[in-house]
């Protein structure tokens, strides 16, 4: 039996699987990757690899082993990855594993915004299955918003549409612990998990705090909706997901991502990392 992390080359599984290498050995570890080079730090660390595409479901069908632990990460292609999960969900189930970990989204059937429709679908399919199941619906990561911190510096501005509304992130770090912390622990076998930070807080907090860290002058500037979408277009980024941003931010102002249930603190068994610990760190990098 082998801890197996899909997608394990990306910004979260890599994250994972060094959180796996310190509880197990790497010889209990496998990840699933589409690209074997992008893999050979890990191959060198003696970790399984295992050479599958989520696009290929005949690759697929030795990706897994009776017994495994798996997480499947989910694609980052949106509108695509209903056919890559269900791929993956049908090569586990026929491989007989013991334990199929999804990263899904907050609020689950809930989630009510257009980027968790796929999620919905990929749990109903595990669901359907029968395969034994951990649910990790993450919240928002704090880098979704540091990694924009140039810009944010350089126009002094937070661009956003989602009013008053507020966000209990966490940083990617502590999403990948509580992966890893479901993988290699006992009990979580058909169990959701709601994942967030301890504190949910607006955008113009944010831009207070990075104001304060940076000091530079940053403030909020809260859009209309049709206004942020011409904003984000207008900064090249593509119609399609620029819609989903903005969508995004409408969920957030009906409180969609401010859940605080404290299932990552306690799967983790600590505090989450503050968004102002990452804005610290993201300014020193």
């Amino acid at each position: 039996m082998s801890i197996v992390v899909t997608g394990a080359t990306g910004s979260l599984g890599r994250l994972v699987v060094e959180e796996l290498l310190a509880k197990v050995p790497a010889d209990r570890l496998a990840v699933v990757v589409r690209n074997e080079e992008k893999a050979a730090d890990l191959a060198a660390r003696g970790i399984e690899v295992r050479v599958a595409d989520y696009d290929d479901p005949a690759s697929l069908a030795g990706a897994f082993r009776a017994g495994d632990r798996v997480l499947l990460i989910s694609g980052s292609e949106v509108g695509r990855r209903v056919p890559q999960h269900t791929a993956v969900i049908k090569a586990a189930e026929a491989a007989g594993v013991a334990q199929l970990a999804y990263t899904g989204i907050l609020g689950g059937p809930e989630a009510d915004f257009e980027l968790a429709a796929e999620h919905k679908v990929t749990e109903q399919a595990i669901l359907d299955s029968g395969l034994p199941y951990t649910f990790l619906r993450n919240g928002w990561y704090h880098e979704n918003y540091t990694a924009q911190l140039a810009s944010v510096l350089e126009h002094g501005a937070v661009l956003g549409s989602a009013g008053e509304g507020r966000i209990a992130s966490a940083a990617r770090a502590d999403y990948a612990a509580a992966a890893a912390a479901v993988l290699t622990g006992e009990g979580h076998l058909n169990q959701v998990y709601e994942l967030s930070g301890d504190t949910a807080w607006s955008l113009a907090e944010y831009a207070a705090e990075v104001a304060r860290q940076s000091g530079r002058e940053v403030a909020y500037a809260a859009l209309p909706a049709d206004a942020h979408l011409r904003a984000l277009t207008g900064a090249g980024v593509p119609e399609g997901f620029a819609a989903i941003l903005v969508d995004v931010d409408a969920a957030i102002s009906r409180g969609r991502l401010a859940g605080t249930s404290g299932d990552l603190a306690r799967l983790i068994g600590r505090p989450t990392t503050p968004v102002a610990h990452a804005i610290g760190a993201a300014l020193a990098g």
